[in-house]
């Protein structure tokens, strides 16, 4: 650690009309940070903190290097550091790098790569040392700051040198331990309570509901991932994930169905970006990667001739791609399967299970507790679904 701070002044708060601002700590100890380049802000340190704490858990539950990637307090994408496969470079943008994949880099592309539309100008958490692959990777994505215990020097002047300069670099103390009360004031009122210092790990997902009760342990780690991810996402929430990471995040929706819809809308194009439609788009070479992305979102959606109209075409690709059409979509979706789903609260109905099945899951975690639990079994039943009741719940304000 370099230089301690008892406070740290902020340009303002979550506006610019919101001043002064600060953060410190109130026992006047001091920071368990250090800002190592640029000058953070009130939402960059509440993503900041946020995100640290759900990569530790997920390398406390996983023994493996985790990254997740915030914007606006919830996570975009979250992953553990399973090796990338030549498609999921692909996929990534990263199939172009001439660098070593290391568990953490493979973790942050996974992180990026769940929702790269929602991940545009996030911020990182890493759960280890920032090594030269991450900040390679990172170098080039349009992202507002880091935190993580700590770089490699070389790692550091590469991030120092994103944002003319500015790009915001933090280093947190990873022996720090909060109190174990936590205060929040929401319109002057002081709300306490105690931190959700709750362990999800195998035994977790021990409650299997459902006739078929064969839970792999790779799904154990993905329904892991998307538990943790959950207890850091604004409620109500739920997460689709696979090869450890998640694919699709679902947050701060009223409606539970909503929020499964729209995680799952994400998972859908987080697989069609695999399809041979998707992977031939005969992108021009002068179109960088977040065009790229805003183009594929585009062609996948509903609104696919905003990019395919006369005169929009031209400006992105070389050639016209053909439609790619509903009935095709949805064959390339219907062989999806082996994702894991998580849900922060128990499902009322059924037709939140109908909807993931669509999507690939085979697997489901929710806590239970429903007066229509059994028409929730039932319907995983119905799909073949293994379902684990955690009993326990996982809102986050």
């Amino acid at each position: 650690m370099c230089e301690i701070m008892k406070e740290f002044e902020l340009k303002y708060g979550c506006n610019p009309n919101q001043k002064p601002s600060k953060i410190y700590m109130e026992d006047g100890s001091d920071l368990p940070i250090t800002v190592l380049n640029g000058k953070p802000g009130y939402i960059n340190f509440l993503d900041a903190f946020n995100g640290w704490q759900l990569v530790s858990e997920l390398k406390r539950a996983t023994g493996v290097a985790a990254a997740t990637s915030f914007k606006h307090v919830s996570p975009a994408g979250a992953a553990i550091g399973r090796e990338l496969s030549d498609l999921e470079k692909k996929i990534y943008w990263v199939d172009d790098l001439e660098t070593e994949f290391t568990p953490l880099a493979s973790a942050y592309a996974r992180a990026r790569g769940a929702d790269r539309m929602s991940s545009f100008g996030d911020f990182i958490a890493l759960s280890d040392v920032c090594d030269v692959p991450t900040a390679t990777i990172i170098k080039r994505e349009v992202s507002d700051g880091i935190i993580a215990p700590g770089y490699e020097p070389e790692a550091l002047e590469i991030l120092k040198s994103k944002k003319k300069g500015n790009y915001n670099v933090i280093e947190i103390d990873p022996s720090y331990v909060p109190d174990e009360l936590e205060k929040k004031q929401v319109f002057g009122v002081t709300f306490e309570q105690g931190r959700n210092e709750l362990v999800i790990d195998d035994a977790f997902f021990s409650n299997i509901v459902t006739q078929n009760k064969e839970l792999p342990q790779a799904a154990k780690d993905d329904l892991a991932i998307s538990m943790i991810t959950l207890k850091y996402t604004q409620s109500n929430s739920v997460c689709y994930v696979k090869n450890g990471g998640a694919i699709g995040i679902g947050a701060g929706q009223q409606s539970r169905i909503h929020c499964t819809r729209l995680a799952g809308s994400k998972a859908d194009n987080w697989h069609l970006r695999q399809s041979p439609q998707v992977l031939a788009l005969p992108f021009l070479d002068s179109v960088g990667r977040a065009d790229r992305d805003n183009a594929i979102d585009l062609y996948i959606g509903e609104d696919y001739m905003d990019v395919l109209a006369d005169g929009a075409w031209q400006r992105v690709f070389s050639e016209k791609p053909p439609v790619f059409t509903a009935e095709e979509k949805k064959a390339f979706l219907s062989e999806c399967a082996g994702v894991s789903l998580g849900s922060d609260a128990f499902f009322p109905f059924g037709d939140n299970i109908d909807r993931a099945a669509r999507s690939g899951v085979n697997y489901v975690a929710e806590p239970g507790g429903s007066i229509r639990d059994d028409v929730v079994i039932e319907a995983a039943d119905r799909h073949g679904m293994v379902m684990a009741f955690t009993g326990l719940r996982l809102f986050h304000h």
